[in-house]
């Protein structure tokens, strides 16, 4: 070879090796290629890629690193087609590792596990493949199946922090708190310098009430990461939870410093105004659930969002549920408000409460989520924003005794029967929320607890759906509770029960807002740190005229706080 031939040599595969002697091959390219990515020289890597596939189409390690460059450069569709064709030349369990990360950047998590569940068949006990089955099924909710391969990682490698801490983060989500304490625990011995699993023991030590506990922790993460908004919001919410206030002010306040557009500080931040009475603050900060992840499940509606600004005379107006039933619930009472400054009022509505609010004054027409098909309209308001669009503030709220429309007689009259005599006291009980709330841990009472106030003078009615199966079994061996709750198909069967009765009693779930709409005398439960709506250090509602508030003191159990209720049972009874 003259010295032309040998530039022409060097120009033609100039990335192949130092040594223009060594003729090019696909694999010495596809070498030259990964070298050049390591280097992040991509442009490099790419021509590399193609000079190897010119001279052979069907190179699978050249096809699959073009597949890595695309997923880099995040081109994700193409990345996955170039995955895909190394993969049916050579079935390798990398190749299909890397289609499965590609597919979960795309959000195909069903189709990532596939692929990852099939390289592992293909290379069992490969850690790399059970962490990303176990991460995709993971985000897709299915936590049992997602726990496997987690062990799976742990047995693959014993004593290694990320198998640790992924497996204490979804047994964590699986309320199997404990555990995933000791995994965490374990994770920090190994690591005690990760600020993220300190942080995270603090996470689980707060959701097992254990609050002294956790504030160190996290105090810990900040040691280790000043900047960590992730431990700063954490933190704020600990002290927020031990009514700390103004020093949970202040930590956010570092953190929004850190990260102004972070939605999760301005939820968090909402919350803690609200529930201090800074409405005005705080409606605006409950906004940011639009930008948080997940948010709301709110159809993408083309028509502008009404939040006051605009007149709506002579406007039809959309109000569509956008959180719990509630929420709903408690926010009608702005529909007919509404319709009075001459909007045309339409709503969208879960199915559970359709019937229950299309009667609402002001409602020209009510669609359930089932139906979804809607009329024309001109403006959408998700019911949430309603306090927002009408500027309410702590002493402008608007609180009628009770705004629901009146069961139908004939349907309450049938409660009636099936109740029979009426000669004690009618108690409708309500013990547990979603099991799935995030804070359900501290709202909910497990109805053995709730037995202690059952031995007074009254006749106690279950209004308790989706019974928990500990309950069941409790609910099973009392005669003081009469369950009739087969027969509530839906809220406009719960509000004609509980039309005939002289008191629920509740903890803080969607029956006490449709109790306290209806006007019914409702005593609800309360942990220490309640929800936002009903505020602190108050034992009424300036949401509802007929409620009554019974806080948990700082031991924290619910004990005492049925102890006063049954002393106020027995007082009622005596007049």
């Amino acid at each position: 070879m003259n010295r032309r031939d040998r530039r022409a040599g060097v120009r033609t595969t100039p990335t192949t090796s130092n040594r223009p002697d060594i003729a090019a091959t696909p694999a010495t390219l596809h070498e030259a290629g990964v070298r050049h990515l390591r280097a992040g020289q991509h442009l490099d890597a790419q021509i590399c890629c193609q000079q190897a596939l010119a001279m052979d189409s069907s190179h699978a390690d050249s096809l699959h690193l073009m597949g890595l460059l695309s997923s880099q450069a995040g081109q994700y569709d193409h990345a996955a087609e170039w995955m895909v064709r190394a993969i049916r030349q050579e079935p390798r369990p990398e190749f299909l590792s890397s289609l499965g990360l590609t597919l979960l950047q795309q959000g195909r998590n069903e189709e990532a596990f596939k692929v990852f569940d099939k390289a592992l068949q293909l290379r069992p006990c490969e850690w790399d493949v059970a962490r990303e089955c176990g991460i995709s099924l993971h985000k897709l909710g299915r936590l049992q199946d997602a726990h496997a391969w987690f062990d799976l990682c742990s047995e693959i490698r014993p004593n290694d922090f990320a198998s640790l801490y992924l497996r204490s983060r979804n047994l964590f989500d699986l309320g199997r708190l404990e555990e995933a304490l000791a995994d965490a625990r374990q994770a920090h011995r190994l690591d005690p310098a990760e600020p993220n699993i300190c942080s995270h023991i603090g996470v689980i030590l707060r959701s097992l009430g254990r609050d002294e506990e956790a504030l160190p922790w996290y105090d810990r993460a900040l040691a280790l990461q000043p900047d960590s908004v992730e431990a700063l919001n954490n933190k704020a919410l600990l002290l927020s939870q031990l009514h700390r206030f103004d020093e949970a002010l202040a930590t956010y306040a570092r953190a929004k410093a850190l990260a102004p557009d972070n939605a999760e500080i301005d939820w968090n931040l909402g919350h803690l105004q609200m529930l201090t009475g800074n409405f005005e603050a705080g409606w605006t900060g409950l906004e940011a659930r639009w930008k948080r992840a997940p948010g709301p499940i709110y159809p993408p509606f083309s028509q502008p969002k009404w939040l006051g600004e605009e007149p709506i005379e002579g406007k039809t107006v959309l109000v569509c549920s956008d959180e719990g039933l509630g929420d709903f619930i408690q926010f009608a009472r702005y529909i007919p408000m509404l319709a009075a400054r001459g909007a045309r009022v339409i709503l969208f509505v879960p199915d559970q409460i359709a019937s229950l609010v299309a009667g609402l004054p002001g409602v020209s027409e009510c669609f359930a989520f089932s139906g979804r098909t809607l009329p024309a309209f001109d403006m959408h308001c998700p019911v949430s924003s309603l306090p927002l669009a009408f500027g309410t503030r702590l002493e402008t709220i608007p609180a009628a005794a009770s705004y629901l429309p009146r069961p139908d007689a004939a349907r309450v009259q049938a409660w009636e029967d099936r109740l029979g005599s009426h000669d004690r006291l009618r108690v409708g009980l309500v013990w547990a929320g979603n099991p799935n709330h995030k804070n359900d841990r501290n709202r909910s009472i497990p109805l053995h607890v709730l037995t202690r106030i059952l031995d007074v003078d009254a006749t106690f009615v279950s209004l308790q759906k989706d019974v928990r199966p500990s309950d069941q079994a409790v609910l099973n061996e009392s005669s003081d509770i009469i369950d009739l709750t087969a027969h509530l198909g839906d809220f406009t069967e719960t509000a004609a029960l509980i039309s005939c009765l002289d008191l629920v009693v509740t903890v803080d779930t969607s029956v006490a807002h449709l109790a306290g709409a209806l006007g019914c005398p409702t005593w609800i439960l309360l942990p220490t740190t309640p929800d936002y709506r009903w505020l602190l250090d108050r034992d009424d509602s300036p949401w509802y005229p007929t409620v009554r508030l019974f806080r948990q003191d700082k031991t924290r159990d619910f004990e005492t706080v049925l102890d006063r209720v049954r002393s106020e049972l027995l007082t009622l009874i005596v007049k």
